[in-house]
This record gives structure tokens, sequence and C-alpha cells, in this order.
């Protein structure tokens, strides 16, 4: 079950359950789709994956299946993987 992470990666915006602009790569890295599609030109600076919009749980199901609230945020922001070297 996805974690829904609380908020974006790079620039620590919040991201609630319902965001519709939260984006997500394949190991739940979560960003927001403006560091997503500026910042990182799409690419994943964790493994280097894709992006794709993250779902959106249904609300009733939020009491049963809550969000995650452990922020994980990259001290000095986020470089696309070819900047990090």
């Amino acid at each position: 079950m996805l974690e829904l992470r609380p908020g974006c990666e790079c620039c620590d915006k919040d991201l609630p359950p319902g965001a519709t602009n939260a984006m997500i790569c394949t190991f739940e890295c979560t960003f927001c789709a403006d560091c997503a599609e500026t910042v990182l030109k799409g690419v994943c600076p964790n493994c280097g994956g894709n992006f794709s919009p993250r779902p959106i749980r249904p609300a009733a199901l939020l009491e049963k299946y809550p969000a995650s609230t452990k922020r994980i945020v990259k001290a000095a922001g986020c470089l696309p993987q070819s900047d990090a070297a």
C-alpha cells in the first residue's frame, strides 16, 4: 500500500492525501509536479526512474489506511541525477 508521503522531497511543499500535484516514482519517492517537471526534468534523483501522478486514496479509506506523516526532505534541496555527482 502506498505511504502517501506528506510533502515534496525537494522543496518540502505540503502534498496532502488528496493533492493532485503529487508525483511518485516506483519507490514512492514523492515530489510536487513543479519540482518533478522543472527541477528534475522527469527523472527521480534517488533511483533514476520516471514519475507518475500519485493516486488519490478515497477519503472513506483514509481513516482505516492513513497517509504517512513522515517527511523526507533533501537537506540541500534536490538536483537531477546527472547534476548530483
